[in-house]
C-alpha cells in the first residue's frame, strides 16, 4: 500500500492523488501538520530532507517532490501512455514538468499561496506570470485536447491543479475557454477526485 503524506489544500499534493485515483491504485492519506512544523521533525525528514510534502512511501521506498513522484508511479503503475517511452513524447512530457515546476509555480500557484496562506511574495508579478502563462497555453490548447499527444499524460496532471484553482488566487480563467475546456476533460476523466476548495473560494 502507497502512502501519501500530504498537506489537504496543496495542489502539489492533489497531483500525486488525482494520478493515483486515476490509475486506479490504492493509497493511504497522511495529513501532515506543517502549521505545527511537522515536516521539520525528524522521522519526516527521514523522508525527505528537504521537508517538504508530499512525500510518497511505497513498501519502504521514500519519494519526494511531486512531479518526481508523478514519474516514479507512471514508470512503476500506469500504461505507458500516461507518460511516453519514446523521445520525442518523453521530452515533450518533460516540458510540461518543468513548465509546472516553473510558470505554474510562479503564477497561479504563487498567486493562490499568497491569498490562501500569505505568503509573502508579490501578488502582482503572481498574477503577471499566471497572464503570460494562460496567454502561452489558450491558443496551444485551441489544437489539442491535451498537452501531449491524443489523450492524457503526467504533463496534465502536473499542470491541472493549480490552473483549476487560480481563481483562488484572483486570477480569473473566464478569458480562457481552451483552457477552460481542457481543465473539463480531465475533470471528466474516470477517477478524478477534485482538490479541497480552499476557505479563501468557500468565503
Amino acid at each position: 500500500m502507497i502512502t501519501v503524506y500530504r498537506h489537504p489544500l496543496s495542489g502539489h499534493c492533489h497531483r500525486v492523488e488525482l494520478f493515483l485515483s486515476l490509475i486506479g491504485r490504492a493509497c493511504t492519506l497522511v495529513d501532515v501538520d506543517l502549521a505545527g512544523g511537522a515536516q521539520k521533525a525528524p522521522d519526516f525528514l527521514a523522508r525527505n530532507p528537504f521537508g517538504a510534502v508530499p512525500v510518497i512511501d511505497d513498501d519502504g521506498v521514500a519519494i519526494a517532490d511531486s512531479n518526481a513522484i508523478l514519474v516514479y508511479l507512471a514508470l512503476k503503475y500506469a500504461d505507458e501512455a500516461w507518460y511516453p517511452r519514446d523521445p520525442d513524447g518523453a521530452a515533450a512530457v518533460q516540458r510540461w514538468l518543468s513548465v509546472a515546476a516553473g510558470e505554474v509555480a510562479r503564477g497561479p500557484a504563487a498567486a493562490r499561496l499568497i491569498a490562501v496562506f500569505g505568503a509573502k511574495l508579490d501578488p502582482d508579478q503572481a498574477r503577471m506570470f499566471a497572464a503570460r502563462l494562460f496567454s502561452v497555453m489558450e491558443p496551444y490548447l485551441a489544437q489539442r485536447s491535451f498537452l501531449v499527444g491524443g489523450g492524457p499524460t503526467i504533463a496534465d496532471i502536473a499542470c491541472y491543479s493549480y490552473i483549476a484553482h487560480a481563481p483562488e488566487g484572483g486570477v480569473s480563467l473566464d478569458p480562457f475557454p481552451n483552457i477552460r475546456a481542457w481543465l473539463a476533460r480531465i475533470e471528466a476523466l474516470p477517477g478524478f477526485v477534485a482538490m479541497r476548495a480552499s476557505p479563501v473560494a468557500a468565503g
